[in-house]
């Protein structure tokens, strides 16, 4: 399974990246074919050391890298990729790879 972890950092406005994002940016991105999974962890504690405290992790699923790079270039994921820049004011990080579950 590949994966794709959107982490993104505290937003200036929560309420208002929440709204945004729920309302917005969720139906929009849910136009993407193909993914088998999207999960969604809104961070309530954190630990460690991270330049910018993590707000939200969206984890969207594919069956192989290559069907992802297909729904990223798609329309749809152009389309995705494009707005995260309107409500993100926490900025956002991309984070790509194969997942191994080991349980």
């Amino acid at each position: 399974m590949y994966r794709v972890s959107v982490i993104y950092g505290t937003p200036t406005d929560p309420s208002e990246f929440d709204e945004y994002y729920r309302n917005v940016h969720i139906p929009l991105a849910k136009k993407m074919q193909s993914l088998t999974r999207w999960t969604l962890t809104w961070t309530q504690d954190q630990n460690g050391e991270l330049s910018e405290d993590v707000y939200l992790v969206a984890d969207l699923y594919a069956e192989s890298k290559e069907a992802m790079d297909a729904i990223l270039a798609s329309p749809e994921g152009q389309a995705a990729a494009a707005d995260v820049a309107k409500f993100a004011t926490g900025g956002a990080t991309m984070i790509f790879g194969e997942e191994e579950v080991v349980l």
